[in-house]
């Protein structure tokens, strides 16, 4: 929808996986010295502009990122115009040092939408990678250490009894805009404010897949543990990577029985119907002190929302 890009699915670079076993070319590209790096410092982004100007990613080119990747564990991210790129994670380092004068570490939640697509992609690739190196360093099986494979797409147990391999862990998470019909014939969505939202924030809800369930199956559920609200019609409309530390959202908007919503008080503390009329006079996130906020313009929720607006305007 014009205006409203899901964030973090600008990723037009290529992932290159064919190269991930092929260490020759990897050490060659090193060698060559063009590689570019991206830096993590406990899972925040260097970025650089920001706040004085538009933000963008801050890469390492040259001797720094020559001496970071012969150095240090490095993941290989994909290949962008035609450059090699990795990641690297320098949370052992101060701050100030690792920033090397190019940017500040920032938490990119809160930048994607000023970012490039293509950048905050890829900024969101490594942050998700280094958090899952940084807390997978030992095997879950027999805990000996892990090493780093694949170029930093995979972890193999050092012991030799077990030689376990472990791969980058993806929790799916659902996402869904509810949508009815109220007693005056109006078309109303369903939003709710989190425990955890600023005041006046309220967004589409969500909630984790469990073991054994489809996704059709975990809409239903949460929307019946959270607000108490029967579903069916549950058809899927779009995907957002969300490595924070290790999501993927899937979007999708159901029909829900009109009927007063009854907020679990735990996740959820208050939901309400929105007619078109109210969403029309719904203010930013960013806006501190409005009476209703939406989220993010750059979020799934607000597609999802900003979707159905569009589809039942007058």
């Amino acid at each position: 929808m014009v205006g409203f890009t899901i964030g973090y699915t600008g990723g037009v670079y290529d992932r290159a996986g064919e190269r991930r076993l092929d260490e020759v070319w990897i050490a060659a590209e090193i060698a060559a010295g063009r590689c570019r790096v991206l830096p993590v410092w406990r899972d925040r982004n260097l970025v650089g502009g920001f706040p004085g100007a538009a933000p963008r990613a801050a890469f390492l080119g040259n001797g720094t990122a020559d001496a970071l990747l012969a150095a240090g564990e490095t993941i290989f991210l994909g290949v962008a115009a035609g450059i090699a790129v990795f990641a690297v994670d320098l949370s052992e380092r101060d701050e100030t040092e690792a920033a090397f004068g190019l940017g500040a570490y920032a938490e990119i939640r809160g930048l994607s939408a000023l970012l490039p697509p293509d950048e905050a992609a890829l900024l969101a690739t490594a942050r998700g990678l280094c958090h899952w190196h940084r807390t997978h360093r030992f095997c879950g099986s027999c805990g000996h250490p892990t090493e780093s494979r694949e170029a930093g797409h995979s972890r193999t147990c050092t012991n030799p009894a077990c030689g376990r391999s472990h791969y980058p862990r993806l929790d799916p998470a659902v996402i869904m805009l509810v949508e009815s019909v109220d007693d005056a014939g109006r078309p109303v969505c369903l939003l709710g404010h989190n425990a955890r939202f600023p005041e006046g924030v309220f967004s589409t809800l969500a909630g984790f897949v469990e073991i054994g369930e489809t996704l059709e199956q975990a809409v239903a559920r949460e929307l019946g543990e959270e607000v108490g609200i029967v579903v069916d019609a549950v058809t899927y409309r779009a995907s957002q990577p969300w490595p924070f530390p290790s999501s993927i959202m899937l979007g999708f908007t159901a029909h829900g029985r009109f009927a007063p919503p009854r907020p679990d008080g735990v996740e959820v503390v208050e939901a309400r119907w929105l007619t078109i009329d109210d969403l029309a006079l719904a203010a930013d996130w960013e806006e501190e002190g409005a009476p209703l906020r939406l989220p993010r313009r750059d979020s799934i929720a607000r597609f999802l929302i900003e979707s159905w607006r569009a589809e039942h305007a007058r």
